[in-house]
């Protein structure tokens, strides 16, 4: 084995893929554990300043969507030149990624004078919610350059398949958030006491500290890429085949609010308890899919710089085996799903009437896992090879062209259940329309013949 080369290109696969998947799920999980920190420090100054902070929430989506988007187009470039071992284009698109990064900084801060109030008085007429949700905002959306540029760092830092160096950034911030929450919001050690103001401070100080970090490791420490402020240059085709992947990606990472929103409207006119179960269900299932999340995240620069190699061999394994673990995983979640349904909807004080319509979802949804997980790794396949089209056309069938109209069709005609059997059969309706896709698009790319 050549000492000189990335080990996405000569270690073997499995280790490999599993070496560079833990820490983006070890990270994730981080992140998830300081947002229910929030909500239960926020918890404690009554209902009005947590309903202030959920309605907040869909914001603070899209602005993550944005960054993510934004990292993810600039991680699947870096990836694919570093395989081409055009050094000089990957490091441009490294450089091309922070000064993007400001500029959707910029965007997202004017958008927010514009649109935050307006947001806020669709859902409430209530003066102090409204206040502390408006305020909230204002700080998470004027101060996101940090959590936007970081991520944006996190995933350059992972296309060159160095994904342990995320993992503390995120650690670090998360960490940061956690300890400064109770102290600003209740002013301990000092502090003033600032509530809602406290937690949204608390969040972006965390923030910014994890951009610190990576400033100092992108800019002082030894990478593959290295960027360069001084020397950019603006290239308009670099900047196209960031976007291409970029823009799907946001829309991939957004689709999730839409769509609960779009299930919560139809369950609505069936069963407001129905709403209640719905949410629990989609917690308990962000946590199932958490390790499929982490697995693509680890493939996506392995599968990236293998097509751009054009090592057909290691690009097909790496999708194979993530197709295999991502499946004996998610087949697990569903075990537990139809063995514990009880157990598991009392950890959140289930009455006898929630369980009635929650242990049938739970078994109904839960037999979607395994060709959802599939789902998403032809997702992640794309997006690798530059496909974000086809990327965001998966999704978009799965939880809107599909799943939408067929929940409001079969919830009209069998009700609840027929609501539960929608996302099983859009799963495996969308599942055919990916191994179909990538079946047409090996008989014409040159890599697969």
């Amino acid at each position: 084995m050549n000492c000189n080369e990335n080990k996405m290109g000569s270690h073997k696969i499995l280790p490999l893929l599993l070496s560079m998947s833990l820490p983006p799920t070890i990270s994730m999980m981080t992140s998830s554990l300081y947002n229910i920190v929030d909500s239960i420090f926020v918890a404690r100054l009554g209902n009005n300043a947590l309903t202030a902070v959920s309605l907040a929430f869909p914001i603070q989506i899209l602005i993550i969507a944005l960054a993510i988007g934004l990292g993810v187009g600039v991680n699947s470039f870096v990836s694919r030149k570093l395989g081409e071992k055009d050094f000089s284009a990957a490091d441009s698109a490294a450089s091309h990624g922070i000064f993007l990064s400001v500029l959707h900084y910029i965007i997202l801060s004017v958008l927010g004078i514009i649109f935050i109030k307006p947001f806020f008085n669709i859902f409430t007429k209530n003066s102090e919610i409204f206040n502390m949700g408006c305020t909230y905002t204002y700080i998470v959306t004027f101060l996101s350059f940090g959590i936007i540029m970081q991520i944006g760092i996190e995933k350059t830092l992972q296309a060159t398949g160095n994904t342990l160096t995320p993992m503390f950034l995120q650690i670090i911030g998360a960490g940061t958030n956690i300890i400064l929450d109770p102290i600003m919001i209740y002013g301990y050690f000092g502090f003033p006491e600032m509530g809602v103001t406290g937690a949204a401070v608390a969040t972006v100080c965390g923030q910014i500290i994890a951009l610190l970090c990576s400033l100092y490791v992108i800019f002082y420490k030894k990478q593959e890429v290295k960027i360069s402020i001084k020397n950019f240059k603006w290239d308009s085709n670099i900047v196209k085949k960031i976007y291409s992947v970029a823009v799907p990606s946001f829309f991939i990472i957004s689709t999730g609010f839409f769509m609960v929103t779009g299930i919560n409207y139809i369950l609505t006119g069936i069963s407001a308890l129905a709403v209640s179960v719905f949410g629990i269900y989609y917690k308990l299932q962000t946590f199932v899919y958490m390790p499929t999340s982490g697995i693509t995240q680890g493939a996506m620069p392995i599968m990236g710089y293998n097509y751009g190699a054009g090592n057909k061999k290691r690009l097909l394994e790496t999708l194979d085996y993530s197709m295999l673990i991502c499946a004996v995983i998610n087949l697990a979640g569903t075990f537990l799903f139809w063995i514990f349904p009880k157990e598991i909807l009392s950890c959140f004080n289930a009455s006898y009437e929630m369980l009635e319509i929650g242990v049938p979802a739970l078994k109904i949804i839960s037999i979607s896992f395994v060709a959802g997980s599939i789902c998403f790794i032809f997702s992640c396949f794309f997006q690798a090879l530059g496909m974000g089209g086809a990327s965001l056309f998966i999704t978009l069938l799965r939880q809107f062209i599909i799943l939408l109209p067929l929940a409001f069709f079969m919830g009209n005609i069998f009700g609840l259940k027929g609501v539960w059997w929608s996302f099983i059969i859009a799963e495996f309706i969308t599942c055919i329309c990916s191994i179909i896709i990538y079946k047409h698009h090996s008989k014409k790319d040159s890599v697969f013949k």
